[in-house]
């Protein structure tokens, strides 16, 4: 089992986020696209955590 699996089992997806999952958060709130998105806390954590602060 994964590290996830054992030590987070209320995971959504039941793994970590991709490196290449991370890199995608991070050209979305720089680029246009996040024009709208304002003094946010953006998780990339799979569901890990679920509360929305």
């Amino acid at each position: 089992m994964t590290f996830v699996k054992e030590n987070r089992p209320g995971s959504l997806i039941q793994r970590a986020a991709s490196v290449e999952e991370v890199s995608n958060m991070a050209v979305y709130v720089s680029s246009p696209l996040a024009s709208a998105t304002t003094v946010a806390a953006l998780r990339v954590d799979g569901g890990v955590v679920d509360t929305p602060f």
